[in-house]
């Protein structure tokens, strides 16, 4: 198994980030994507914004992108001081599509910054340090192009278990077919940087598969040395109903299943249908089929540029 470079968050003071970031003339955008995630979105907006823009010259923007959110999410976010936008008001000539890839993908047509960091909208026990520690590889290594956080888990069965898509589903599959990516702590975390000049080049699943797709893409076409991951303490957040992560695990493994045969062009419209099962109040089973969207976007820098 071939090693991933691994570092702390504590590696780099902030204000040696800060005099990286100025003497390479790098520019850096926080991007978040959210749907339903009133109760927590503001906090991790101003949170970051106070400590990273308002105090340090660390952020240049705190993006928001609203997935379709049917609470107050987008009004938290703006009022916490995010610039926020709609995933489908984004290049709407594009059409639209739910989940979480496709508000990362649509958020390349409304940033600037050279390099992006997405961070969850549901964090609940986090801190601001989780964005310098993401920053430092990038900031400081030529090489370096994408960086993985990982975490403890408080309250879990084990404390870097990566959660269950992750256990059951993403760790095997890349110990058996990419296990230059087996060293990867939690693949799947949603703490993660890269520099746009990478992500605009990546096919991006709309939905949950986007950081496996991302992980997998960057090995093949930058080579492992390009992967980075930084131990960030600590870090909780809310939990998904068990049956929505088999909607998850059927796009990761859609997501996979194509890039076995090697970047083959993804299809113009995927889906999934996942049969799942419940007990309903007789006492019978029943089969609950859904549909899994799992549709890739064409690289960003391969969409005609619009003129605001």
């Amino acid at each position: 198994m071939t090693g991933i470079a691994t570092y702390r968050w504590s590696d780099w003071s902030l204000s040696a980030l800060v005099e990286l970031k100025r003497s390479s003339g790098t520019s850096v955008s926080l991007v978040v994507p959210a749907r339903n995630e009133a109760a927590t979105v503001g906090s991790v907006v101003s949170r970051v914004r106070a400590a990273l823009m308002s105090t340090v010259d660390l952020i240049d923007e705190v993006v928001v992108i609203d997935s379709d959110s049917s609470d107050a999410t987008a009004a938290v976010a703006a009022s916490a001081g995010a610039s926020v936008f709609s995933s489908a008001a984004v290049r709407p000539d594009l059409g639209s599509f739910p989940g979480k890839g496709e508000a990362m993908w649509k958020s390349l047509f409304v940033t600037s910054g050279d390099v992006i960091v997405f961070m969850d909208a549901d964090l609940v026990e986090w801190d601001t340090h989780f964005i310098p520690g993401l920053l430092g590889p990038l900031l400081s290594s030529p090489s370096c192009e994408l960086v993985k956080g990982f975490y403890e888990r408080p309250g879990e069965h084990g404390p870097l278990d990566g959660g269950r898509v992750t256990e059951l589903v993403a760790r095997p599959a890349l110990s058996l077919w990419w296990p230059e990516l087996a060293g990867l702590v939690q693949p799947l975390a949603g703490e993660w940087a890269v520099h746009r000049s990478l992500f605009e080049e990546l096919s991006v699943p709309v939905g949950y598969a986007v950081e496996i797709a991302a992980l997998i893409d960057t090995l093949e076409s930058r080579g492992v040395e390009a992967i980075a991951q930084v131990d960030l303490g600590e870090r909780s957040h809310s939990h998904q109903p068990l049956l929505d992560l088999g909607v998850m695990s059927a796009q990761l493994m859609a997501a996979m299943a194509a890039r076995s045969a090697r970047f083959s062009s993804p299809s113009e419209e995927s889906r999934v249908d996942l049969v799942q099962w419940r007990r309903v109040e007789s006492g019978e089973i029943e089969a609950v089929v859904r549909d899994v969207l799992t549709h890739e976007r064409l690289p960003a820098n391969s969409v005609s540029r619009v003129e605001p």
